[in-house]
């Protein structure tokens, strides 16, 4: 089965990030946070099948993520508690966080696992890469959690959209280093931009 060309891989990428958009754009619209978190898990739900139409397989990353999103969205709005989605980002980006740390210190790379190998680098480079991230996701953490237990509902979306976006330039800035430590005659795919969602 031929891999997805470069247009597809950005488009599923662009797939999976879709979800939070929609969340923040319905919260600013209706004022309405169980509403957004209703579109969130549902937009979460279609990007998975869309990845799945699009690579034809489902892959680790954005399945994890879509699927986390649903269950945690799903347990907000099943018990009637916003503050179940907002500590999502301090769960999530800290447990895997913690599992990138753990594999450097066993000599795994649970990086290129997550990502399915889909970068071509050294084992060198993705440790790296690992302690990058790992140490991104514990930041991103650790500022959710100030932020959902000192700030409004507002507050928190609006730091939601700020955190999407330091993941895109997060993954932008590592670009470089994957231009220079990747394998020759290979492709470099986009790296995740915000696990926790």
């Amino acid at each position: 089965m031929a891999e997805p060309g470069r247009a597809t891989r950005l488009i599923g990428w662009s797939v999976d990030g879709a979800p939070w958009v929609l969340f923040i754009a319905v919260y600013l619209i209706t004022r309405n946070f169980r509403l957004a978190i209703t579109a969130l898990v549902a937009a979460s739900i279609v990007a998975l099948a869309v990845g799945l139409i699009i690579h034809r397989r489902f892959r680790p990353l954005p399945t994890i993520t879509a699927g986390l999103t649903v269950l945690f969205g799903g347990a907000s709005l099943a018990l009637n508690n916003p503050e179940i989605l907002k500590a999502k980002m301090t769960i999530v980006d800290g447990a895997f966080g913690a599992v990138l740390f753990a594999g450097l210190g066993l000599k795994k790379n649970p990086l290129k696992l997550f990502l399915g190998g889909a970068i071509p680098l050294s084992d060198k480079a993705w440790a790296t890469l690992t302690i990058r991230y790992g140490s991104f996701w514990w930041a991103c953490a650790a500022a959710n959690e100030v932020v959902r237990r000192t700030q409004s509902d507002h507050t928190w979306v609006m730091f939601k959209g700020a955190a999407i976006a330091a993941g895109v330039l997060f993954a932008v800035v590592q670009v470089p280093f994957l231009m220079k430590h990747g394998k020759p005659n290979a492709e470099v795919e986009p790296t995740p931009t915000d696990l926790g969602g």
